[in-house]
């Protein structure tokens, strides 16, 4: 459907959603009072400081600052754009979104319909042609070639079907024929890396002769193919280049059908090939995922984070499998918290998963991946390994090497224990290294304290009325405040307005209603201000603050009049009203 997602779908959303119950259902979150708390999932932390306010539908990091409503939490905790946000939210509470044309000027709306039109399309394509080559292992002239390997390498149907294997035969325009009935669709195809643009302007198949492999996002949408050649031809894996709904940096081959195959995922191993993760499964192992041909990213380690809280990179023991593994280490080091693991498994020279498992089955699998080596071992031994620690030389060498990984790491019972395990390697002199390694880096020491919030009677005003929308009702009219110049008036006379025309609002939605506008960073930084006024003078203090304002309103308009009386600009009508402010004031 067209058009802006309505405003007051959001609101009807977001009254929908118990916040307690979203977040908990990610990060487990214990009673505290009237609100909950945990570890904040965005930062790294020994104690709990991430707050949950079921009245105000907010959550608050008091350690990083992290702060927002459901939208927002979904937004930062699944990496899901605003619009998606909506949708999983939508999903999560079984309603359709609704949009709302009239928000949008024409242009806007065409751009708008185009772009998702565009997206929905892509989508729609890809699923296509992802049905297309699963059709074509049924189907083609030569399907036998492509069942017998997939059989060759111990699948069954059942897993090929699980994971959308398909084929493609070795021809310049076996996709192209089905689906490029127009030029708009060939360069579609070609967009979305299905295609590549000839010499003479005519687009050809990327994917031939090959077994093909569907990536799909978070949400089981067909993003990309992976296709592994039958032959001895090369590459011997082909993989689609980036385009606008596939960035590979970002998705895991397998991460939908590991968790649509494990509803409670604590454990995911990564592999480096399609073929891997889908021969664990074969085998009973559905929880491995692939990195997609590249180097495991930041990206991709915080999805792995968030999902379970083990994780185990599993590699080849050459040279190129060692590499990989110390690059995901120091990508995953800034991300490593209390609570989550990082650990190696090192296969034999010559084996990979998918050869190992065959040989060996599920449970000699599993015992090797149980005896996985943690980070902080294999960070230790490989730099241990590239010194002589029999000299002092080596020994500050180490030292030297290992300051920038441990500097990456979060303040932990993890970065304590590596620090201690390091010095125990030096003897004599390890606690003053110790203390060392300890001291807070330059950019720590520099890192600046929130500063408090001054308090003005508009300010106390607005955090006041976010934290209770129903103190709108004390006043006589929302509109008590219009006539006041003054700063951060025109926000609060907003807020009035807001609050008395949905007087159950609360105030997740409250702050929604000012995403991507400069006053919602106030907003939010009021609602999490500390201002020790409780419940029960609450009302006492809004309408104080209110009143305040109102005498500054008095004291603006008779010096506005006192200034025209100077000049003898005054009206009679003025002149009254003068004398009765200044009776008023006297």
């Amino acid at each position: 459907m067209a058009g802006l997602i309505s405003r007051q779908f959001i609101d009807d959303l977001l009254a929908r959603t118990d916040i307690v119950e979203l977040i908990n259902s990610r990060v487990p979150l214990k009673k505290a009072g009237k609100n909950y708390q945990a570890c904040c999932p965005f930062h790294t932390e020994k104690t709990p400081s991430f707050s949950v306010s079921p009245d105000k539908q907010f959550y608050h990091c008091f350690g990083c600052g992290e702060h927002g409503n459901a939208i927002s939490f979904l937004m930062e905790y699944d990496r899901l754009e605003f619009v998606d946000a909506i949708e999983e939210l939508a999903s999560i509470n079984g309603v359709e979104v609704e949009r709302d044309e009239r928000q949008q000027t024409p242009e806007q709306q065409r751009k708008y319909q185009q772009a998702q039109q565009q997206k929905q399309d892509d989508y729609q394509l890809m699923e296509q042609i992802a049905r297309f080559y699963q059709q074509q292992l049924r189907a083609a002239t030569d399907k036998d070639t492509a069942i017998n390997y997939l059989k060759g390498r111990g699948l069954t149907g059942e897993v090929a079907k699980r994971f959308g294997i398909g084929y493609i035969s070795d021809n310049w325009d076996g996709m192209m024929n089905i689906f490029a009935k127009n030029n708009n669709l060939s360069r579609q195809l070609v967009d979305l890396g299905m295609a590549i643009e000839g010499d003479k302007g005519r687009p050809y198949d990327r994917f031939r002769g090959r077994i093909m492999f569907p990536i799909r996002d978070r949400r089981g949408r067909v993003i990309g193919f992976g296709g592994r050649v039958l032959t001895d031809g090369t590459p011997k894996y082909l993989n689609s280049p980036e385009t606008r709904i596939y960035h590979k940096g970002q998705e895991l081959y397998g991460l939908f059908e590991a968790k649509k195959a494990n509803k409670n995922l604590t454990r995911l191993v990564v592999v480096e090939g399609y073929m891997d993760v889908v021969a664990l499964a074969q085998h009973g192992i559905d929880y491995a995922v692939a990195s997609l041909g590249t180097s495991t990213t930041p990206e991709q380690l915080q999805t792995l984070f968030r999902t379970v809280t083990e994780v185990i990179c599993c590699y080849d023991g050459d040279r190129a499998g060692r590499e990989a593994a110390w690059r995901a280490m120091d990508n995953a080091l800034p991300l490593i918290r209390d609570g989550i693991s990082l650990k190696f498994v090192f296969l034999p020279d010559g084996e990979d998963p998918d050869s190992l498992v065959r040989q060996q089955g599920q449970q000699a699998f599993e015992q090797i991946l149980d005896q996985a080596q943690p980070l902080s071992k294999f960070l230790l031994e490989n730099l241990i390994a590239k010194v002589d620690m029999t000299s002092i030389e080596g020994k500050a060498s180490l030292a030297e090497q290992t300051q920038p990984y441990i500097n990456k790491l979060p303040e932990s019972i993890l970065k304590d224990s590596l620090i201690n395990e390091l010095a125990n390697n030096f003897g004599a002199g390890g606690e003053q290294l110790a203390k060392q390694f300890q001291q807070k880096t330059p950019a720590q020491q520099a890192a600046k304290n929130n500063k408090p919030t001054r308090t003005t009677p508009v300010r106390l005003a607005i955090a006041l009325l976010l934290e209770k929308p129903e103190l709108v009702s004390s006043l006589p009219n929302a509109g008590v405040l219009a006539h006041l110049n003054r700063p951060g008036v025109p926000l609060l006379n907003e807020l009035l307005e807001i609050c008395a025309s949905n007087p159950n609002i609360n105030s997740g939605q409250i702050v929604e209603h000012f995403r991507q506008r400069e006053e919602g960073k106030q907003l939010t930084k009021l609602l999490c201000w500390e201002h020790q006024i409780d419940a029960e003078h609450a009302e006492d203090v809004f309408l104080d603050s209110i009143e305040k304002l109102l005498n500054s309103l008095v004291e603006q308009r008779t010096e506005f009049l006192l200034q025209k009386a100077r000049l003898n600009q005054l009206t009679i009508e003025e002149k009254q009203e003068l004398q009765l402010l200044l009776n008023e004031q006297s």
